[in-house]
């Protein structure tokens, strides 16, 4: 089955022309089934890249589910033009009043500032407050994962020495679960940041499970909850080019930190390996079933709030 988005979307002809199955709203409507409802937090500035990139990992799933793009209304987008933000967009005030089966939280490129001083925070905040009532499962990625610990559990995240950024190998724990059914015992995702929380700040957390985690990148994935809030530190949903992306970025900037383990030989000029897709795919997959399709009540306005 497909996810239902906009026939206009950018991402609608693009995922339409690599064979994944999407479906224009306009013909959804007629099916008398009852799909997903998904939400999306997009706090990229890359939103176009970034909604294909997600959208591409929940279309394959025998289950038809409707996407919905939210933006943050207290931040300017320098990078995405306001015609496709009013045309396929919505801001917390549209959705509040409603109910989701699932969320995803973005990342976005603030960790060096303090998290009350990102413009959007208190708005953010509501938001991941409204979740815990209104959502059946939130998926947090990246800076979304570490501002959601943060709000919910003042889990501190310190700065590193140096930018993580590449391709690291993971192993799952033994509490693995359904989140991570089908995994191998080790798995890679690609990771960029500068910050990161340890996992002695987890384990402050009482009921919280570590999933994955990585002895060069520390705690890639856990969850709470029995998996309504899950933290995925790394960016399985990055395509082939995007760590290429940010390296040419950096070397404009005149950094020159090379991706590990990504490219050929470790040669920017070589080709790029990609080892991470079909774990990344089978984390989406996996929490589109386990956490979200057999979970979630079929009447959503029963849905209990979250308790830790």
């Amino acid at each position: 089955m497909p996810v239902v988005i906009p026939g206009t979307l950018p991402a609608f002809e693009i995922l339409k022309n690599e064979k994944i199955f999407v479906m224009e709203d306009a013909r959804a409507y007629g099916q008398d089934i009852r799909p997903l409802e998904v939400c999306i937090v997009n706090l990229m500035p890359t939103k176009i890249e970034t909604e294909t990139q997600l959208i591409r990992m929940l279309a394959n799933t025998p289950l038809q589910i409707n996407i919905h793009l939210v933006h943050m209304r207290t931040h300017e987008s320098r990078n995405t033009r306001q015609d496709h933000l009013d045309n396929f967009y919505l801001t917390f005030r549209d959705i509040r009043n409603r109910k989701f089966d699932g969320m995803i939280i973005t990342g976005a490129p603030v960790e060096n500032l303090p998290y009350e001083e990102v413009d959007y925070w208190e708005e953010l905040v509501q938001l991941m407050e409204y979740s815990k009532a209104n959502v059946f499962s939130t998926m947090h990625i990246c800076w979304g994962a570490q501002a959601a610990l943060y709000h919910h559990f003042g889990l501190e995240r310190h700065r590193m020495d140096n930018k993580l950024f590449g391709v690291f190998k993971h192993d799952v724990t033994p509490v693995g679960g359904r989140l991570m059914r089908g995994f191998d015992d080790t798995f890679y995702a690609p990771h960029s940041r500068f910050t990161q929380i340890d996992r002695e700040e987890f384990e402050k957390v009482p009921g919280m499970r570590i999933l994955a985690q990585s002895k060069e990148a520390g705690v890639h994935i856990s969850s709470i909850a029995d998996r309504r809030q899950i933290f995925v530190q790394g960016h399985g949903e990055y395509d082939r080019e995007t760590l290429k992306k940010e390296y040419e970025r950096d070397l404009l900037k005149g950094k020159d930190q090379l991706p590990v383990n990504y490219f050929d030989n470790d040669d920017p000029q070589g080709e790029i390996e990609v080892k991470w897709k079909s774990h990344s795919q089978l984390l989406f997959s996996n929490w589109l079933n386990y956490c979200v399709y057999q979970e979630t009540p079929y009447n959503i306005e029963e849905m209990e709030p979250i308790k830790y």
